[in-house]
């Protein structure tokens, strides 16, 4: 098989799909991989070492879209890229549909076929592909939040974790998922006061036995959310509904009524927000203000620290990759229901269930189109 993979373009992207080891396996196991020159410099990978492992290095996106019969990304396509589609070629990135209608009409309409990371799943039923870079994004948020907290950045001028006498910021984490543990991880670490609320009863049990009580749970509701987000410094949205939009917990009015100077780091942004007042940003124009709220909903925040994320991502993408490669896309996903469940898009049909919810499309079962 032929495996593209093309340098990121999204605004401030410095990750890349497949490191100089996962080329050297796939050449090794008797596939071409075509590589975009510099598409993974930014991530301290030059053309060299992928080079030396076998690749191919390729001077223009064109030429690694146009042979390829697998392009391997870390971003979801953009606009710019769109050219690119063609019948049958097989795409294997995050995606993030729900809340991008226009990326869903291209593929369908080029009949693509789209396989997520962030949909498939593991024996386990947890998401593999998504975890290390929401472990990256969780522990981020409380860095970043620190930062946006000091007052040249809009903040309120607090240190995140106060010194003796003077009391630390207050940190409310929405979702204890993957980015809400590790952003109390981080958070507690920092000297924080740390408050997590979650629908899920057990899984605050589990949060209390993790942090040995020192982070205060809440059972998720409208009145528990709103008194959370009033009472904290740094809000930390990390509420995830796989593949699907991401629900509006945190409200226009909740945040009218937070202090000013607090700020939001709203993780979910890549499914559309948890928080009403969110809208995607980039590294580039990060952050700007609401209601005397700093908000900063970067789409693509672990491609910050380029090198911690690819390594931590293609630990986790490649041993998929290699399936895709050996057996092609439609047996791979035959022989592995985990897999078949990343399948968004396949030749023209819509494959994943909230996806077409949130789009309010009509959709049929992958198991259906790959048989």
């Amino acid at each position: 098989m032929i495996i593209g993979v093309p340098r990121e373009i999204k605004d401030n992207e410095a990750r890349v799909g497949v490191t100089p080891a996962g080329v050297k396996a796939l050449t090794e196991a008797g596939h071409t991989v075509l590589v975009e020159t510099q598409a993974g410099a930014l991530s301290g990978f030059p053309d060299a070492e992928y080079q030396n492992a076998g690749g191919e290095i390729v001077g223009e996106a064109g030429y690694v879209w146009g042979k390829a019969e697998t392009v391997v990304k870390v971003k979801e396509p953009i606009e710019k890229e769109y050219i690119f589609f063609r019948d049958g070629l097989v795409l294997f990135t995050y995606l993030h549909l729900a809340p991008l209608p226009g990326l869903t009409d291209k593929l369908l309409d080029s009949k693509m076929i789209g396989i997520a990371y962030e949909t498939v799943r593991d024996r386990q039923g947890t998401l593999p592909l998504l975890t290390p870079m929401s472990e990256v994004a969780g522990r981020m948020s409380v860095q970043v939040g620190a930062a946006y907290l000091e007052k040249e950045h809009g903040g309120r001028g607090i240190l995140l974790g106060g010194v003796p006498g003077v009391p630390p910021a207050h940190v409310t984490i929405i979702g204890g998922g993957v980015v809400g543990t590790n952003a109390a991880k981080i958070a507690l670490g920092f000297g924080a006061k740390v408050t997590l609320v979650d629908v899920n009863l057990n899984r605050l049990r589990e949060i209390d036995d993790i942090f040995g009580g020192r982070v205060y749970t809440l059972a998720s509701n409208s009145y528990n959310v709103a008194q959370a987000t009033r009472e904290a410094d740094l809000v930390i949205g990390g509420v995830l509904i796989p593949g699907a939009t991401a629900p509006k917990l945190v409200t226009r009015a909740m945040v009218s009524q937070m202090k000013k100077g607090a700020v939001i780091v709203d993780v979910a942004i890549d499914q559309g927000g948890c928080v009403e007042t969110a809208r995607p940003t980039s590294h580039s124009n990060p952050s700007y203000v609401v209601d005397g709220v700093v908000h900063y909903c970067v789409t693509n925040m672990p491609g910050a620290v380029p090198h911690t994320s690819t390594l931590a991502l293609t630990n986790s993408t490649f041993p998929y990759l290699l399936r895709i490669a050996n057996l092609g896309a439609r047996e791979a996903l035959l022989q592995d229901a985990g897999l078949a469940e990343g399948l968004n898009t396949w030749k023209g049909t819509l494959t994943y269930r909230g996806v077409a919810e949130s789009q309010m499309r009509p959709w049929t079962a992958a198991s259906s189109v790959i048989a």
